[in-house]
């Protein structure tokens, strides 16, 4: 018994995988992407007897073996592949047990590659309630393998997959039907001319439409065999499927039993109101509301410790340690460039957490129905839904999900307009700066700041459909398309299931944010802490012959304030306040934009690690050193506000379509594989903020 064993988790989308998956490997589990492209891998251990460990990989949702998008092609390259690291020893296929026929399609494919493989009957809790009864001797017999009939919600028959997966050697690697009765002499002229591979392995690649990255479609010859036209091979590919579920069903017919009078018509009733032409759009409308109230109202509190918990240890270490560069560094750069990050862990987590529930309930799949419908008018494809409602939570994931439209127009309008949905990296910068401009109050129930937190995802959205109705037209995008999407049954969500995906996503933002912040501010506080030139070096005695009357703490303030001015970053500031200036941003937020490209959430800790500098005095009573006090009392030498409604709203509003984030074009480079396309994003979101930015500006000032 070998030591490690590789385990692929195969099954078609909405079957309980990701569940399956975290049930097998708990926390122990990391996310990446495949080397070379930008599909997500997910891979996890799992601890078995015998001091065995199973590496467990996740594989993109797939229907068939008949690939259609690089997600599926990923499980067919690694499928065919035995030189692939990751090639299983044994494949668990994950199946729903409402769904069994339609599964059992792709379970007979991997049969045929004589991969040993594991049949997995999720969701076995509703068996009952559905009025399904299944005889797994005969499903086990028909079948030729082995099947674990599981319960993730209720933590049953998980050990009996381990103790399964643990003894994979003993599967029969015998495929469930002949499909090279489809076209015998097409089959037999295969064989005879490659008679050292494997059959179904040889058609597999020979039918495919994609283009696999890793295998070689064999020598020459293979690509020469074809003899058939694309229609014939789809033929016969369509008499292989239809001679698959014609085997299928046989088997259900004594292995399944399903009693419909017992079968509950709570869901249709469900969908009829949820995605109703009228009524579906309110309730959708109603919860983003209740999403991004609860947002603000129950990340107040933890948000209110976290930023005066920062401004107190930034103080007690300024006054423990001694005075000197090291301390200036860790207290002005490091602790508050980490701060203006970890305030909004928080609010990202209840995002994540929301939107996790949304997706576990099944009711996402229904926005995305509905969606379908607004999405056509604007040339988008209905599966543009998904990366532009997965754009809330990032870019980036959300532009590599277009990978599922088959169309190649439609896919690139999708991912230039999807970096217009508002991001997380975008609400710490919302956030702190409704915070600062919007007023208290409420309507309807909903506080002012909420609703304005909402009017920014709206218009960001629609900026997005926006910009896709005009590349339709430019691009004169004519295709023809389906939109299908599935419909998966109604469940309350898996709190294991939530947990590990808030704990993971906001792991990932904190990380991947805070690495990027962490340097930016060492490099801001060196920027800021040094300058060229008499009026940095003499800045003493410039301040004491300017005022010579104040206090010793109102001294310490100028001074601070007059260093930052004549700094390395206060003559960058300086040089481009000219051009924000009549967006109403002083050379501070300038500097924060600027530094900001590296990332949207790298403009909060800018600000901080800059506001730290410029505020010398840390005496203040509890709370009154933090970053928003301090950058609330921010003013102009005329002693008027920097943050106002007007600069507040501009500031906004240039974050809502600016393309601030370097990785966000880096992944659409990789997409698009050309850097024409995110040059275009680049320069003509850029200039579409500052527009909007200007005028409204000019118009609230």
């Amino acid at each position: 018994m070998p030591k490690q064993i590789n385990v692929a988790l195969i099954g078609n989308p909405n079957t309980g995988k990701t569940s399956v998956f975290n049930a097998l490997t708990g926390l122990n589990q990391k996310v990446g992407n495949y080397p070379g492209i930008t599909v997500e891998k997910k891979e996890g251990i799992c601890k078995l007897p015998r001091g065995v460990k199973a590496h467990i990989l996740d594989l993109p949702g797939t229907y068939s073996l008949n690939a259609s998008s690089l997600d599926e092609s990923v499980v067919i390259e690694l499928l065919l592949n035995k030189n692939d690291k990751d090639f299983p020893d044994v494949a668990v296929v994950v199946s729903d047990v409402e769904n069994l026929k339609r599964n059992l399609l792709l379970f007979t494919q991997i049969k045929d590659l004589k991969i040993p493989a594991i049949l997995v009957i999720n969701m076995s809790d509703r068996m009952k309630r559905k009025g399904i009864t299944l005889d797994l001797d005969v499903l086990e017999s028909k079948l030729n393998t082995k099947i674990a009939l599981i319960s993730t919600r209720k933590g049953e028959g998980v050990d009996t997959l381990k103790h399964l997966i643990n003894n994979y050697q003993s599967l029969s690697t015998e495929p469930c039907l002949d499909t090279s009765t489809i076209d015998s002499t097409y089959f037999e002229n295969l064989k005879n001319v490659f008679p050292n591979q494997d059959l179904y392995k040889l058609w597999l690649v020979i039918s495919q439409d994609v283009n696999f990255g890793k295998i070689e479609r064999g020598s020459s010859s293979i690509q020469d065999f074809k003899t058939k036209t694309k229609s014939e091979l789809k033929r016969l590919q369509q008499r292989e499927t239809i001679k698959r579920y014609q085997f299928i069903n046989n088997v259900l017919k004594e292995g399944q039993q399903i009693d419909s009078s017992k079968a509950k018509d709570f869901r249709s009733k469900l969908d009829r109101i949820l995605t109703h032409k009228v009524f579906g759009y309110v309730i959708f409308f109603v919860i983003l509301l209740l999403i991004f109230q609860a947002i603000y109202d129950w990340a107040t509190v933890p948000m209110d410790l976290i930023d005066e918990g920062f401004a107190n240890l930034s103080s007690w270490l300024q006054s423990v340690l001694p005075k000197g560069v090291f301390t200036n560094l860790l207290t002005e750069g490091i602790i508050a460039g980490i701060g203006g990050v970890v305030i909004f862990i928080p609010q990202i987590a209840f995002l994540f957490l929301l939107i996790s529930i949304l997706e576990e309930s099944g009711y996402m799949s229904r926005v995305v129905f509905l969606m379908d419908k607004v999405m056509r008018r604007f040339g988008l494809s209905g599966k543009s839904v998904v990366p532009l409602i997965s754009g809330t939570a990032c870019a980036i994931p959300a532009i590599m999900a277009t990978r599922n439209i088959e169309n190649w127009k439609e896919r690139l309008i999708t991912i230039l307009v999807t970096p217009f949905t508002t991001c997380s990296a975008r609400l710490p910068v919302y956030i702190i700066i409704i915070g600062l401009v919007i007023p208290e109050g409420s309507f309807l129930g909903f506080g002012y700041k909420a609703l304005t937190l909402m009017l920014l995802y709206i218009i960001g959205f629609l900026a997005a459909l926006v910009s896709a109705a005009i590349l339709n037209k430019v691009m004169k995008l004519k295709s023809k398309s389906f939109f299908v999407v599935e419909m998966p049954s109604y469940k309350i969500p898996l709190f294991k299931n939530v947990a590990i995906t808030v704990l993971e996503k906001t792991k990932t933002f904190v990380f991947e944010a805070g690495k990027i912040i962490l340097a930016i501010s060492i490099v801001l506080w060196v920027l800021a802490s040094y300058g060229p030139g008499d009026n940095f070096n003499n800045a003493e005695t410039i301040v004491r012959t300017e005022f010579p009357d104040i206090g010793e703490d109102a001294f310490e303030d100028k001074l601070a304030a007059h260093k930052l001015e004549h700094s390395y970053i206060g003559l960058v500031g300086k040089a481009i306040e000219p051009v924000i200036k009549p967006l109403g941003y002083d050379w501070k937020i300038g500097i924060g934009i600027a530094t900001s490209f590296a990332a949207r959430e790298v403009f909060v800790g800018t600000l901080a690690t800059i506001y730290s500098i410029g505020s010398a005095n840390d005496d203040d009573e509890l709370g009154e050193g933090t970053i928003v006090k301090r950058m609330s009392e921010e003013v102009y030498d005329n002693g008027k506000p920097v943050f106002t409604l007007a600069s507040g709203i501009s500031l906004l509003l240039f974050y809502a379509f600016a393309m601030q984030c370097m990785s966000t074009l880096a992944i659409v480079k990789r997409e698009t594989n050309s850097w024409k396309w995110p040059a275009i994003q680049l320069v003509s979101m850029t200039l579409i903020a500052y527009v909007v930015a200007l005028i409204a500006f000019q118009f609230l000032k």
